[in-house]
């Protein structure tokens, strides 16, 4: 992964904001008393969880098209992408957290940075097939 610094700078990033959103719902179980295994009660720890279940979800496409597109395009134009997706996120769990219709703004950029990256690294596969 050295040819990708930029890149793993971002997959770091990610796993920051998991870890941010594992302790968001732990935060929200603890303040509304909703014990483990438990996932329903409190629609603020209901949310919380679907945010951290939502992006974990993401994560399964969106993670390997980056390392597509960082491997076939580059590292710079990866770490663009990912960090959009990132911060799309980010505005999704805020946006998320306080009411669920205020989360389509973030989804809608993180649904955009995937398809970015699918298509530029879909694309990079295909000139280096034709190459």
């Amino acid at each position: 992964m050295n040819a990708y610094p930029m890149t793993a700078i971002v997959i770091l990033l990610m796993s920051v904001l998991q870890m941010w959103m594992a302790m968001a719902v732990g935060n929200r179980r603890r303040s509304s008393g909703v014990k483990a295994p438990a996932m329903t009660g409190d629609p603020a720890l209901e949310r919380a969880i679907r945010v951290h279940g939502n992006t974990v979800e993401q994560l399964a496409m969106f993670l390997p098209a980056l390392l597509v597109c960082a491997g076939f395009v580059g590292d710079y134009i990866a770490a663009a992408i990912g960090l959009v997706w990132v911060i799309g996120r980010v505005w999704y769990a805020i946006g998320y957290q306080q009411a669920a219709n205020k989360r389509e703004w973030g989804f809608l950029v993180t649904f955009l940075a995937l398809a970015a990256a699918l298509l530029v690294g879909g694309y990079g596969v295909v000139m280096a097939l034709l190459g």
